[in-house]
């Protein structure tokens, strides 16, 4: 892992002191403010703490979130690492491979407002969800529900005969089930409705740059 520089140290430990006092993230702006730099320069602090995966971010205001928190004990106060399982295809489903490869850190804010106690992050492979921002090595971050908890349009990972994908999911005629894809070199597939197990929602994304 490549080492932190000293400027990067100082504003990973700003940054969790500004979340310990304020129980919020800093701005950019509040950032540069305190160190007496420019913004454009935060901005590329926070690009080589993400590379080197000490904090993700959005382009949301107040979104970082430490993975790496200096202060072991803060840990769950700013991130919560819920278990990457396997791969899953974004193209045709593909055999399920479920087995724990590690943890990816999520905002515990996301998990409370989706209200996912059980969640669990997947690796896409493929390009067949590309139109709704979802690419080839995203993780997505899944809630687990029931098939009666799904609504039309819903992003799922679904399990289609030992088999698993991540589809858009609609109702069918004929008590059957359609999961679309948002790529036009990829059709939708349809199936029985008893052939298809929902094993949860997409609910967020993770992505390495």
């Amino acid at each position: 892992m490549k080492k932190l520089t000293e400027k990067q140290k100082k504003i990973l430990d700003f940054i969790e002191d500004f979340l310990e006092r304020e129980s919020m993230a800093p701005t950019v702006y509040e950032i540069a403010q305190h160190f007496g730099i420019e913004p454009s320069t935060v901005f590329a602090h926070l690009h080589s703490l993400q590379q080197k995966k000490h904090l993700t971010r959005s382009s949301k205001a107040r979104s970082i979130v430490l993975t790496r928190p200096r202060r072991k004990s803060h840990l769950l106060s700013f991130a919560l690492p819920i278990p990457l399982l396997g791969r899953i295809n974004a193209g045709l489903p593909c055999e399920s491979n479920e087995f724990k490869e590690g943890e990816v850190y999520v905002s515990p804010e996301l998990l409370e407002r989706k209200g996912a106690k059980n969640a669990f992050a997947l690796r896409v492979q493929g390009e067949s969800m590309r139109d709704l921002g979802i690419y080839d090595a995203d993780i997505v971050i899944v809630k687990q529900i029931s098939a009666g908890d799904v609504k039309n349009s819903d992003i799922v990972v679904a399990l289609v005969n030992n088999e698993t994908t991540v589809k858009s999911y609609f109702s069918a005629p004929d008590n059957h089930l359609e999961l679309r894809p948002a790529n036009v070199a990829f059709q939708s597939q349809f199936y029985p409705a008893s052939e298809v197990v929902i094993q949860g929602k997409v609910i967020g994304l993770n992505r390495e740059y």
